[in-house]
């Protein structure tokens, strides 16, 4: 009996240590505790409305009172809710019918049985409190970056934990290509969301997001993080390029040297923590032609010709530009069409007798025609000078597929050439 008791006590205990460590107020505790009890007590009596649960879990300690109106010896009918005249003055000599009996109930006295059940629906409780302790915190921190400590690698995801032993889940997804994390490293990355499916929490954290890369400028540049620069919009090929348009209403401020910093001391950390991935900054402005200039930048623009009704532009420059504008793997321009919300088509000057490969799509699939101009081939000779292996890497076309459209653009100028020669 006496180690029943202790193991009623115990579990107080316990509950006290887990609101120690979890950071639950005192008054929640104390619910769970009490609609602990009063779940067993309904089993065992079909009801709990007549007992009172007093707990104090500073002490570990509780006490169980069962209340009954008095009723006289012939009357008993319902021995959980009545007591009997006779009964009932052995504890209280002078009670009357109708009155209240109260007794203490010593719940080690129920047996084993009903300790495991009390222990199994507090751990229930418990499990459930926590859970919505987790959902809740990590909701409010959607968004904002959180450090955690690397616990198991896998596959497709990598499992971390915080000072608080909670489990947070970074994607393979959400990771950077060269990210290289091994157990027990921190990490750094941002709330990107909480799912809640069956009431189970799973906090997912992200690298990859635009969001990471704004709270690591806000966290580097003092001028960001009070308001004075404001992030229109980032863009980002994580781990490769990322391109970030500024604005300011101070006119005595350089967005773009308050960001970047005297020899970019302000991002060089950032730059660290994204695994090199280079921090194109740029001044936004509401003229399209002119932030379209920036975007592209560092390629020199000729000229440029934006079309606002279908949000395309076609860019002149010198073919010595173009690489630039196209960047490595395509990063350039495709961040630049990302940033500035069109689609940019990017032309050599000079080019002759050349032919646009739209004047093509009768017999190349407009598909094709856009991957190809989404690297800056634009022309068939643009395509016809380039290597057809670098073609396919960066337009994510099939070697047979760059083969044919060279085979087409071949006899297109075999044709004209053909015509050209004087008749016999």
């Amino acid at each position: 009996m006496a180690r029943q008791k202790e193991e009623v006590i115990s579990m107080v205990d316990t509950f006290q240590e887990f609101k120690e460590l979890k950071n639950i107020d005192r008054s929640t505790m104390i619910s769970v505790l009490e609609d602990s009890f009063r779940s067993v007590l309904a089993k065992m009596f079909e009801t709990d409305e007549n007992f009172d649960i007093i707990i104090n879990p500073d002490k570990g300690d509780f006490e169980i009172w069962k209340n009954r109106t008095v009723v006289a010896d012939n009357e008993l009918q319902n021995a959980n809710t009545q007591v009997s005249l006779s009964e009932a003055r052995l504890t209280v000599a002078d009670i009357e019918v109708g009155e209240d009996f109260s007794e203490e109930v010593h719940f080690e006295k129920f047996g084993r049985r009903a300790i495991l059940n009390l222990r199994q629906t507090l751990a229930a409780k418990i499990l459930e409190l926590q859970k919505d302790v987790l959902y809740n915190k990590y909701k409010d921190l959607i968004g904002r970056i959180t450090t955690a400590e690397v616990y198991q690698i896998w596959k497709r995801e990598i499992m971390l934990v915080d000072d608080d032993n909670n489990e947070l889940s970074l994607p393979r997804a959400e990771q950077i290509a060269t990210d290289n994390f091994r157990k027990k490293d921190h990490v750094r990355a941002v709330v990107l969301r909480v799912d809640n499916a069956n009431n189970n929490p799973k906090i997912i954290l992200s690298r990859t997001s635009p969001i990471f890369l704004q709270r690591l400028l806000e966290q580097e540049i003092p001028e960001v993080a009070d308001g004075t620069i404001r992030i229109v919009k980032i863009v980002r090929l994580p781990g490769e390029r990322a391109k970030v348009a500024v604005e300011t209403s101070d006119d005595r401020i350089d967005p773009v040297g308050a960001c970047v910093g005297v020899k970019g001391g302000r991002i060089h950390g950032i730059v660290r923590e994204l695994r090199g991935e280079n921090l194109d900054v740029i001044p936004y402005t509401s003229n399209p032609s002119l932030f379209i200039q920036r975007a592209l930048s560092p390629a020199s623009i000729s000229q440029i010709y934006v079309h606002e009704d279908t949000k395309t532009a076609d860019v002149y420059m010198r073919p010595e530009e173009v690489s630039l504008a196209i960047g490595k793997n395509g990063a350039n321009i495709k961040l630049a069409c990302l940033l500035t919300g069109y689609q940019i088509d990017v032309y050599r000057e000079g080019a002759g007798n050349d032919i646009f490969l739209d004047d093509f799509s009768d017999v190349i699939e407009p598909w094709i025609i856009q991957a190809l101009k989404g690297i800056g081939l634009a022309t068939a000779k643009s395509v016809l000078d380039a290597d057809p292996k670098m073609v396919a890497d960066q337009a994510d076309l099939e070697d047979e597929t760059v083969e044919e459209v060279v085979s087409i653009l071949q006899k297109e100028f075999e044709g004209s050439e053909d015509e050209e020669e004087p008749a016999e």
